[in-house]
């Protein structure tokens, strides 16, 4: 069985894209991955660093996991999490910065006619 690759602007490569973007969509899921930008950390690492609970966290991780965003690796009893590749690691990244400087609001150009 041949998989043929999506076309540049095919409805499988938007529906993948927003997929991507819907595992992302959840403010928890998005500290985890924030989380994960300086590297691969265990789930108590990343309950700390979001004060979310382990079941909740845990939740998370599936979730993002299934997206193929995440992977996880096992050293002993304790799974290591890390983010899949620079793709996922940019649209954190820039979904962050994106908020936490000026916002599309304030950009004088988008009030242009």
């Amino acid at each position: 069985m041949t998989t043929e690759t999506p076309k540049p602007h095919s409805d499988e490569m938007f529906e993948r894209g927003a997929d991507l973007l819907k595992a992302m969509a959840h403010p928890l899921r998005l500290a985890v991955l924030a989380a994960l930008l300086d590297g691969p950390r265990c789930v108590h690492e990343l309950v700390e660093t979001t004060g979310a609970t382990q079941p909740l966290v845990s939740q998370h991780l599936r979730i993002l996991r299934d997206a193929d965003l995440l992977r996880r690796d096992r050293r002993g009893r304790e799974a290591i999490y890390a983010i899949t590749d620079d793709h996922i690691h940019h649209i954190v990244i820039d979904a962050v910065d994106h908020v936490r400087t000026e916002g599309p609001h304030d950009d004088p150009h988008l009030h242009e006619a």
